[in-house]
This record gives structure tokens, sequence and C-alpha cells, in this order.
């Protein structure tokens, strides 16, 4: 006789997407005081926020933190915000710390909108231990595969923030996990229509719009970190030896149909 494994909570994703959004709400972006009363000074906060907190290519090559001298050649810097070293930064450990750090509510709700769907299904089948692994080393392999692609001209003085590299690993663990597995996407040329698709047709488009995007320039995004998370997931979870499922055992029902993004402001 086999006795059926009782399936546990998805207490890791549940857990990570409650600290982004405690994270957010004790930032600039959120109602926490000392950031300034005035538009510009939040904006100005929320810019050195992310310069603190956020993984800068160039940082991560260097191992070391930018300069005044330098952080004055981002073309992102505001005009009313003079650029201000972070002496004492780690760049190696702001890979871990940018992926609780959002750009604002918008960018934090699309990613965990994913998480919330994608994660507990790729938590089901490697455990809570090794998924958390997974999702940190997913986010850590984006980020410095984006790092060395972009290297150190302007692009790479810009803070790289979000959890998107993060969640693309996830995307790609569950294209793996669950390649025939029913998902229920908006289509926006039908009016946002909700219409069910095999995962390896819904997650390859959205593999297929990064790639696109990445090789298209377009500024704002850092859709190469997308890539390189999510073809980074696949394979891990292919090299572990899991065995792909018809269905997730995990859906709650509704798939969205939009990509997640990761900051890189332009």
């Amino acid at each position: 006789m086999f006795l059926s494994r009782a399936r546990s909570a998805p207490l890791v994703s549940y857990l990570l997407i409650a600290v982004n959004c405690v994270v957010l709400l004790a930032g600039p972006s959120g109602p926490a005081p000392g950031y300034g009363s005035t538009p510009a000074q939040r904006a100005c906060a929320a810019q050195r926020y992310q310069q603190r907190w956020g993984a800068v290519p160039a940082e991560l090559l260097s191992g070391r933190p930018l300069t005044t001298a330098q952080l004055e050649r981002a073309a992102a810097q505001l005009p009313d915000c003079p650029a201000r070293a972070t002496p004492g930064k780690r760049p190696a450990l702001s890979v871990l710390s940018s992926l609780f750090v959002h750009g604002g509510w918008l960018h934090l709700l699309g990613n965990m909108l994913f998480l919330f769907v994608f994660g507990p299904g790729v938590e089901q089948r490697l455990g809570r231990t090794r998924f958390l692994l997974f999702y940190l080393a997913a986010g850590a392999l984006a980020a410095y595969g984006y790092a060395v692609t972009t290297g150190t001209g302007p692009a790479g003085l810009r803070p790289l923030v979000g959890a998107s590299g993060a969640i693309a690993g996830v995307l790609g663990g569950y294209l793996r996990l669950y390649p025939k597995a029913r998902v229920t996407a908006l289509v926006p040329l039908l009016f946002f229509l909700p219409l069910r698709f095999p995962a390896w047709l819904v997650l390859g488009l959205w593999f297929a719009v990064q790639w696109w995007s990445a090789h298209d320039g377009s500024p704002g995004v850092a859709y190469l970190a997308h890539v390189i998370g999510f073809t980074g997931g696949f394979l891990a979870v292919w090299a572990a030896g899991l065995r792909a499922r018809y269905a997730d055992p995990t859906s709650p029902g509704l798939r969205p149909g939009a990509p997640p993004h990761q900051g890189a402001p332009s």
C-alpha cells in the first residue's frame, strides 16, 4: 500500500511575499516617516535608497561601492538630488538585498502576483529549504549575469532592483516541472478574455518576449536579467532530476499573462 504524503503549505513563497511588502512599506515608497514630505524629497530619497540597497553592475564587477564621481556619471540621477557615495556597502550582499527592494507598488504587485501563482508549485516539488536557496541563487545569477553583460558603462552605474530575476528562475523551474499544466492567461488582444493554455506555451512566449526586448534595447527594464534567471532556473531543476508532471497540485486557479519586471532605471 502506498500512502500519499500530505501537501505542505507554501510557507516560503508566502514569507517572501510578506517580506517584500514590509520592505516597501518601510522604504521611501511607503508611508514611513523620515523620507521627506514633498514629492521631490521622496524621489531623491528613493534614488539614494535604491543606490544603497540595489545591485549596481559596476559595483558587482569591481567588488567596491561607487564613488561620488562615478555616481555623477549615471544618467538617471535626479537634477536636484546630488549624488552621494555609499561607503561600507558590500556589493556581494547587495545582490540579495536588491531582491527585496522595488521601485513602487506596481513594480511590487506585478512581481508578487507571479510569485504567488507560480511559487507554490515549485516549492512543493523542491521543498522549503531547497526552494529558498533556489530562489536566492536564481536572483544572484540574474544580477551577476546582467552585470557581466552590461559592464561599467553608464548603464552599469544604475542600480538593479526588484525580485523578478529570482521570480524568472521560478518561472523557468515551473516550466520544467509542469510543462503541460493548464494556465489561464489574460489575452490583451481579446479585451483581456481569460483563456486556458498549456504552461509551455504561456511561459515560452513570455521568455521569447523577454529575449526580444533584451536585444531591442528597451530602456528601464533589465530584460536580460529575466532571460538569465529563467534559463538558470530551468537548467537547475533539470539538473536536479525532477520529472515533469501534467498538473500543478497547488494551482489556485487564475494564471495572469502579463510578465513581471525588474527595474533598471533608465
